[in-house]
């Protein structure tokens, strides 16, 4: 909770739930980033939070953007960026979309498969393509599934056949999974990579640009590695994998921009002891999984919360949102503990809830809308 937020949830008590984020704090998260990895082109996670007032900031601070789907692309460019500053990120790309971000001037697209490899050839001829090979996400607390990615020795061929294509074989990406905790993850993956680069220049393959994904973190409720550690570990990685003859590098964060820039303040709806026997407490919100907090799912993002009685006695608690879905429950085996005096009708605040919150919202179970957004 920064004094701006707190300043603007002080005067205008908006109605809950809802995001509050600092747009100056987004800038903020962007220079660091920019002075940690100076080498690197910066690509942010448009769906992380894809609202105007944030892309049009990082537009102005001469961000690149790493676009999900066509939606994203067509935001990017209505906020001001240039065709040639977005990424199409995204390895699953409907025809329409490719054909329509190609018309439109985008020039760089993923890809981690054949099938993906030829509609691009077809409808983005000429483009600048990418192979993202799947790597391990140990350490990352949302790890990513195989849902994405190919292994080495298949990149090794789809981008020799890129070539053969029309394509321009431009680069290998790779993501460590989001949240991620450990520096020596994009060690490892950057490793490989280098591996890869020699080896598809012995078969005549010239590959220009690497592409580290995102996964830097944003601190909830344990302490975290500073940028500082992470921007030290790639560095030396790039350097034993690459030695002086670097290749472009790109970043895709997200989470770490937007993340602890935001604050959801929400409403107490219900403290029920369901059993004077069990000091378990449940402490219902007025939002959940499905109003935003999806993050929450298996307890993997755990966000921390300040309420109006912190300091005084706590007791455990689980904490679940409003709707009528059993699965609507964030925190049970966590060990979260709020204090005793807290009752309904209290607000309270989730912390570094910047990211993903209102992108995972639902518009409308159980007819509860989603929630609103400040950018001050």
């Amino acid at each position: 909770m920064n004094p701006k937020i707190a300043r603007f949830l002080a005067q205008h008590q908006p109605a809950t739930p809802c995001l509050v984020l600092d747009v100056d704090r987004v800038e903020e998260n962007f220079r660091a980033l920019r002075r940690a990895l100076p080498l690197a082109s910066i690509y942010y996670a448009v769906k992380a939070n894809p609202a105007r007032p944030v892309l049009e900031r990082l537009v102005r601070l001469g961000s690149h953007f790493d676009a999900a789907g066509i939606e994203e692309v067509e935001a990017c460019l209505s906020a001001g960026a240039g065709a040639a500053a977005i990424s199409f990120g995204n390895t699953i790309k409907k025809v329409s979309a490719i054909r329509r971000a190609h018309a439109a001037g985008v020039s760089l697209f993923a890809f981690d498969s054949a099938e993906e490899l030829a509609k691009l050839a077809e409808h983005a001829p000429g483009a600048r393509v990418y192979c993202r090979i799947l790597v391990e996400n140990e350490g990352a607390e949302w790890p990513l599934s195989r849902k994405f990615g190919t292994t080495v020795e298949c990149a090794r061929d789809l981008m020799i056949e890129a070539g053969r294509l029309g394509l321009d074989p431009y680069g290998l990406s790779f993501h460590v999974g989001s949240q991620q905790t450990r520096t020596d993850a994009y060690e490892a993956a950057i490793g490989r990579v280098g591996m890869l680069f020699t080896d598809l220049r012995n078969a005549g393959v010239e590959l220009r640009m690497v592409n580290l994904g995102g996964g830097f973190p944003t601190r909830y409720n344990a302490e975290i590695p500073e940028i500082d550690s992470f921007a030290l570990a790639i560095s030396n990685a790039l350097t034993r994998a690459f030695g002086n003859a670097l290749p472009e590098i790109l970043v895709e964060p997200g989470r770490f921009i937007v993340g602890d820039a935001g604050v959801v303040s929400s409403e107490v709806v219900l403290v029920s002891q369901r059993c004077p026997d069990d000091p378990l407490r449940w402490v219902y919100l007025d939002i959940g999984r499905f109003g935003g907090l999806a993050e929450t799912e298996g307890e993997s993002i755990r966000y921390r919360i300040t309420t109006p009685h912190d300091g005084g006695p706590t007791g455990p608690v689980a904490i679940a949102g409003p709707t009528c879905d059993g699965a609507d429950i964030m925190y049970e085996r966590s060990n979260y503990r709020l204090p005793l005096a807290l009752a309904h009708g209290e607000r309270v605040e989730l912390l570094a809830t910047g990211a993903y919150v209102t992108t995972y919202a639902s518009q409308g179970f159980n007819g509860f809308a989603p929630l609103t957004e400040h950018y001050v």
